[in-house]
Order: structure tokens, then sequence, then C-alpha cells
């Protein structure tokens, strides 16, 4: 008597979950057994393809998501999928590229044990065709008044009703006008909005504002709308066009910190971590925060010396953030075609 070696393809039944090297055993599929001795087993090794999405570790997913950073500074609602169907993320406003979410049991299920989580990290994808949107004023109408703003992108987004201004046409009554009805304010508040929001527009233009904002804007049981409170950031580059900023400086609330750079001449905002930030440029002091907070680190603050700085700039800066006591080390991030090399490293140590 003797053998014949014959192929025969078989169907194997993958379990749920299985990972990359997983050895599936089928008893007596395997080659002849010696002497009479039952057939052998066939080991079948399972190597799995990699997702066009999604990493995986162990039981749970991993997911990178893009944002605009529109989306990420105002806060934006988006679509995650998942091995079954998509689910809704809410961005909170202000979320630094890096961050990590975490959606519970929407990873994998292994037979007889619980599934994993799903984990979301966002990052910041910078604009590589700007629109012609994105070169205008920005204007945010929303008929939930009373809260922040960014808690409304925040917990509904559709509830805000945007307008780009172009620079140079302003704002029209008809624009304002179609903007106040697609933020669906009560019927009788929309003439006085109407004329409220064209005098706050004229503000922001002849004020050289960075932001104008209304917040509550209130409609009397008369039918009158009024402005209940305000906030207005100036823009210090204008100062030389404006000789009563100052005036309109002496009210502002600035904690410790903020005051002392502030007299030094410093562009600072005081934050609640334990690394110092110092950099040239405010995009590059944004994404420096950006990095600590990506890595693990709490940002102090936010400072920027501006370019051209010389040593008795970084001299100031540095005697700022070592008079905060929450303060544990301190990150220079310098761009050296702004910034003299030398004269960083000068106030280093004249610091």
């Amino acid at each position: 008597s003797g053998s014949v070696i014959e192929n025969e393809s078989i169907k194997v039944k993958v379990p749920a979950g299985v990972d990359n090297g997983t050895i599936i055993r089928l008893r007596g599929r395997g080659g002849p057994g010696d002497a009479g001795a039952p057939d052998g087993d066939l080991l079948v090794q399972v190597a799995v393809e990699p997702h066009k999405f999604f990493k995986r570790n162990n039981s749970d997913l991993i997911l990178e998501v893009p944002l605009l950073f529109t989306e990420a500074a105002l806060g934006a609602s988006v679509k995650i999928p998942t091995l079954g169907k998509s689910v809704t993320l809410k961005i909170p406003a202000g979320t630094p590229s890096g961050k990590t979410f975490k959606i519970k049991g929407e990873g994998i299920a292994p037979q007889g044990r619980r599934p994993g989580d799903l984990f979301i990290k966002v990052y910041i994808t910078p604009p590589t065709n700007l629109s012609r949107s994105a070169k205008k004023h920005l204007g945010m109408l929303s008929a939930e008044g009373g809260v922040e703003i960014e808690t409304v992108a925040e917990e509904n987004p559709e509830a805000i009703a945007r307008i780009w201004v172009d620079p140079v046409e302003g704002l029209s009554e008809g624009n304002c006008r179609n903007w106040v009805k697609e933020a669906a304010l009560p019927e009788q508040a929309i003439e006085g909005a109407v004329e409220i929001l064209l005098k706050l527009y004229e503000a922001y233009v002849d004020g050289d504002a960075d932001l104008v904002e209304i917040n509550p804007l209130i409609l009397t049981e008369d039918g009158r709308v009024h402005v209940l409170d305000a906030k207005v950031t100036l823009d210090s580059n204008s100062v030389f066009r404006h000789e009563n900023y100052e005036d309109f400086d002496k009210t502002q609330t600035r904690d410790e910190r903020e005051t002392a750079a502030h007299s030094k001449g410093l562009q600072y905002v005081g934050l609640e971590g334990e690394v110092g930030v110092i950099a040239n440029g405010a995009g590059l002091a944004m994404s420096t925060v950006d990095v600590v907070n990506q890595v693990g680190g709490r940002p102090a603050n936010f400072l920027d010396i501006g370019g051209g700085a010389n040593a008795d700039v970084m001299t100031a800066a540095l005697e700022v953030i070592n008079n905060d006591p929450d303060v544990r080390s301190i990150f220079i991030n310098i761009f050296g075609g702004i910034t003299r090399g030398e004269e960083i490293a000068n106030g280093i140590i004249d610091a």
C-alpha cells in the first residue's frame, strides 16, 4: 500500500478579530501518518492585509483624520467611518493638531472578548488652494445667544450662519439682511439686528479691529434690539492711526504675567501649563504651542517676540517667563531667517 498526493482547495473559517500571524489548526487535514497513525494537522498562518484607513493595535483601531484650520479653530462635526457604520465626532473649538479622541467599543471584537476602542488622531492640513472667501472678513451669527460662540460651534455648528465680506466692497444692507435671515433670528428682530450689525462692521473696519463680538443681542418685549454685552480686540499694529487706543488699553484686565509682558511691548497670552514658549512670529508661536500639546506637554504661554528682535527683547521675554512660578522648562523656537541668532544668544546670556 502507498500514499497518493493530491491538491485540494478547502475553506477555512477565520474567527472574528484574528490578528496578523495567527495560526489556525485544521485537524486531520495534514500529511498522512506513518505506519497507520492518524493524519497530521494542517497549520494555516493568517496574513492580514493593511487596511486603507485603519491601523491596528491589538483590539484597538487607530484612524488619522485631517482637519481644516477653520474646523480646528472654530469647531466642527466630522463623520468618522468605523468597521460597521459612520459616527459623528464633535471637534471642540481650539483643537490642536495631534489631539487624540476615543470612541469606545468601535474597535475590533475578538471572539469571546469585549470589543476594543477606536482612537482618532486629528491633524491640521494647511490650505493648498485658498478660496476667495478665505481672503475676506468672516462674520458669524447665531440665534443661540448668551453662550460662547465656541460652545455653539462645538455643540451645534449648524446653528451658526456665516458670511464672508469683501474688504473692498464692504457689508451691504442686502447681504446683511440675508445673513440675519439665514441665522433664523425672530422676525421682529430682523430690522434692529441689521441696523446694529451694519454699525458693528463699520466699527470693526474704522477701528482697525481684529475682532468685534456682541453676545448677547437681546430683543425686548416691545420689539427693540439692544446690545447687552460686547468684546473688542484691537490690532496693536494700527496704534499710530488711533491716538485714543492708549485710553482703551488702560481698561484691559490682565494678570500679572500679561501686565509685565505688555509693559515690555511683548505679544503675550498666559496659559495654564508649565512649559514656557518663546518664538518669533505669531504663526511659529502657535505651531510651537501645538507641538508642546502634541507630545503631552502643557504650554504656559504664547509669546511672540516678533521678527528682527534684538537681545533686549529676548532678555525681556525670558524675564517674563522666569517670573511665572508654574514654568518648569522653556521651549525657544526661533526662525533665523528674520532674527539674528547672536541677538537671541546674547539675550539668553543677559537674562
